[in-house]
């Protein structure tokens, strides 16, 4: 028998920079759309988003900040291909002028 994998926390994060075409509304919806999809996809447990408010202006032009937390990397394997994300990316990265997607397991540090 196949032991089980021991879950944790693993962290999908996306900084992103909306077209400046793109209304402020559709943007409210576009992140509504985002945080949907956590009932509908499994592996998602949790989501939270911000905007930078960064006063070293070191944000390279992405405004937004979107992240995810799974337990696993499997689980955010498992998340890319869910239907429902397909087709909210579909629809979510058209009104990006750019982004950047890191995955990472948060460890602590021993001091």
């Amino acid at each position: 028998m196949e032991e089980a994998k021991p879950k944790g926390v693993v962290k999908h994060i996306l900084l992103a920079k909306f077209k400046d075409s793109v209304p402020s509304e559709q943007i409210d919806q576009l992140i509504k759309g985002y945080a949907s999809l956590v009932p509908r996809i499994e592996p998602m447990k949790a989501f939270h988003w911000g905007r930078d408010v960064s006063i070293e202006n070191l944000h390279q032009g992405f405004t937004h900040v979107f992240e995810s937390t799974f337990e696993t990397v499997e689980g955010i394997a498992d998340y890319v291909s869910h239907p429902a994300h397909v087709e909210f990316a579909n629809i979510f990265l058209p009104a990006l002028e750019k982004f950047l997607v890191v995955d990472y397991k948060p460890e602590p540090v021993q001091l």
